[in-house]
């Protein structure tokens, strides 16, 4: 088996059999290449089927120097994800990255905005741009409803479901759920939708996509950070922001505010409570708070 095999064969295996996203595909991908480079540059012979643990760990050990604890982690991850699919279909007998431990790091906790900042930002938009009434929307459904990037620009028009207060969202692995979505938030989605998104000419495969650019196409990831980096640097914002940034805020302000955590978790939509434990971290003022309402001896 050629190493281009390989990787032809996993990519099936991630789009078809797990329904991974493209994006996770590539990062999946990205780190298999990685390690086929090495092993070109450094003339080492090995295919997908010899290549050992002797190998990976020299590949490691060459990438750490240039790498984040938390960078080779996740490589690690990769590649072990890899060689596992490998044995899996028994292709190898072992998996060459099981002796090979992953740096220990800490949990990393996310960033954040507070209501104020969020305010600040979205009053920041320019309305009168023509843009401006999508942009209102784009940063109150991310806010409101906790989406990820790749959900809010593969968001439909048909997943509205505002007489029962709903939005239709298709998460990781095309997993569908439904989030809540409150009024201001559908009133400034109607608003973009019935008055400015109809007087574009809407590209025949995008009429469905609810946020769409200029030109009636839909939105790419990278405009979406675009539109917020900007706006942080307009309001002179300390801090490094993405889309990501108001899903996290959006789960820690709901669990401040006294939500359960496994509601939060659906309206995530993630499989396990613990991944959402990260998003929800608390500051200590809080922690005090709840200790004082709730304890009995308090």
């Amino acid at each position: 088996m050629t190493w281009k095999q390989a990787i032809t064969d996993y990519t099936l295996y991630l789009k078809i059999e797990r329904g991974l996203s493209d994006n996770t595909i590539k990062s999946y991908v990205l780190d298999v290449n990685k390690l086929i480079e090495y092993i070109d540059a450094n003339n080492i012979i090995a295919t997908p089927i010899t290549v050992n643990s002797n190998n990976i760990k020299q590949f490691v050990y060459h990438v750490a120097k240039t790498l984040s604890a938390r960078s080779q982690s996740r490589l690690i991850s990769g590649l072990k994800g890899f060689f596992s699919y490998l044995v899996f279909e028994d292709y190898r007998n072992d998996n060459p990255l099981d002796t090979i431990d992953s740096p220990k790091i800490g949990r990393k906790l996310p960033d954040t905005l507070s209501e104020v900042e969020i305010n600040q930002l979205i009053n920041a938009i320019d309305l009168s741009h023509p843009q401006g009434e999508r942009n209102r929307a784009i940063l109150e459904v991310l806010y409101s409803c906790g989406l990820r990037v790749s959900e809010l620009i593969n968001l439909k028009i048909s997943d509205l479901y505002f007489d029962e207060g709903f939005i239709k969202v298709t998460g990781k692995g095309h997993k569908q759920r439904f989030v809540p979505i409150i009024d201001d938030t559908q009133k400034y989605i109607s608003i973009y939708k019935n008055q400015v998104r109809v007087h574009l000419n809407i590209y025949p495969d995008h009429q469905d996509i609810l946020f769409l650019n200029r030109r009636g196409k839909q939105l790419t990831r990278a405009m979406i950070f675009t539109i917020i980096k900007n706006l942080a640097i307009k309001i002179n914002l300390n801090k490094t922001i993405s889309p990501h940034t108001f899903r996290h805020s959006f789960a820690t302000h709901l669990l401040e505010n006294g939500a359960d955590l496994r509601a939060i978790q659906l309206m995530l939509g993630h499989e396990s409570i613990t991944t959402t434990e990260i998003y929800t971290h608390l500051d200590r003022s809080h922690l005090t708070t709840v200790i004082n309402h709730f304890h009995p001896r308090k």
